[in-house]
């Protein structure tokens, strides 16, 4: 057998090895990323619906959330652990003890809602952008129920709760949002992890 052959042999072998090792003996995949999240907002704002349907749960007979609950909303690249807090008078007095050990902030508000409670909802969230534990995270702002004729729009929103000059210089998103279009919902949770991704990375940096 000449040399050419010998080594044209060889090859293939190293080569059928490697495609063996590549079908057969490929590790376990890496595990996803996990995040804490802290949701906010009044009732009635829709924050239950939304997180129930990101988890493929049903939506009936849903009721105010009482003190908090957490969800493990997975998504292909990371998974989120949400932690979402009453929005209740009696409850919002005590998110600030939630805060603590939260890497993002998700505040969901009724784009339909009442001009008194936008204002109350204008108010929560400058005081959540400016809170301590909060200010350095990334937000993802929801106006929530956009399928609803009285819905303003998220131009209206971003302009009503001044985001352009207060959150200047810090990681934010302003979306619309409906249970009816949970793609959408997804897409804006995507953006998210993003930013998430992004200050894990110049964490890393520093």
């Amino acid at each position: 057998m000449s040399e050419c052959m010998h080594l044209t042999l060889c090859i293939c072998r190293i080569g059928a090895y490697t495609c063996f090792r590549t079908l057969c003996c490929k590790g376990q995949p890496p595990p996803r990323p996990e995040y804490d999240l802290v949701c906010i907002g009044l009732t009635g704002s829709g924050k239950t619906s939304l997180l129930s349907r990101l988890c493929s749960e049903a939506t009936d007979n849903i009721g105010p959330t009482t003190g908090f609950s957490i969800k493990a909303v997975p998504f292909q690249n990371a998974i989120l652990n949400v932690k979402e807090l009453g929005g209740a008078d009696s409850i919002k007095k005590y998110w600030s003890r939630y805060y603590q050990g939260s890497q993002g902030v998700v505040f969901v508000l009724d784009s339909a809602s009442t001009d008194e409670d936008l204002e109350m909802a204008r108010t929560e969230l400058h005081s959540a952008l400016q809170h301590p534990q909060l200010c350095t995270l990334p937000f993802l702002i929801l106006a929530n129920h956009q399928d609803k004729p009285a819905a303003r729009t998220t131009q209206e929103i971003k302009k009503y709760f001044e985001l352009e000059p207060l959150a200047r210089g810090k990681s934010w998103i302003l979306e619309g949002s409906s249970v009816d279009n949970i793609d959408a919902v997804k897409q804006s949770f995507t953006q998210l992890i993003e930013l998430l991704e992004d200050k894990d990375q110049d964490t890393g940096r520093i």
